[in-house]
């Protein structure tokens, strides 16, 4: 059996095959998904999984070298988007390599979120609870 993190092997297979550059979305169970996009669907019921549970799962096993968030969360979601900044700033520390915030009108976050390589869909409902995580190297 699996010793890291991941134990969903679509989730894991995903993070394994990221690149440099590559795209990952961590969102909320409302936001539209592609029908031909990876979608990894972790959503059990309202609130499960969370969508930080998720982020903290994932960054666990991936290096992250950018973020973008939907410029929204800074008004409608300010408390998730407090806590998604510490984690990201925690990261950083640990990783030895700062980690680009972007922010960009939720239009475009959606467009951006297309062309990611994957998303994982969780349980969460509160608004603009969405990240797309953008793959680094350790080196």
């Amino acid at each position: 059996m699996k010793k890291t993190t991941i134990l969903n092997a679509q989730l894991s297979h995903l993070i394994a095959t990221m690149g440099h550059t590559d795209g990952l979305t961590i969102c909320d169970a409302g936001l539209p998904i592609p029908a031909d996009q990876t979608c990894i669907d972790l959503a059990l019921t309202k609130g499960l999984p969370d969508f930080l549970s998720t982020l903290q799962a994932v960054i666990s096993e991936l290096f992250v070298e950018k973020i973008v968030l939907a410029s929204e969360i800074k008004q409608i979601n300010p408390q998730t988007e407090q806590q998604v900044l510490a984690i990201v700033e925690k990261l950083a520390a640990e990783q030895g390599k700062p980690i680009a915030v972007e922010y960009v009108p939720h239009s475009e976050f959606k467009v951006q979120s297309n062309q990611a390589k994957g998303v994982v869909r969780t349980g969460e409902c509160s608004p603009y609870a969405n990240v797309i995580l953008y793959s680094g190297v350790p080196f």
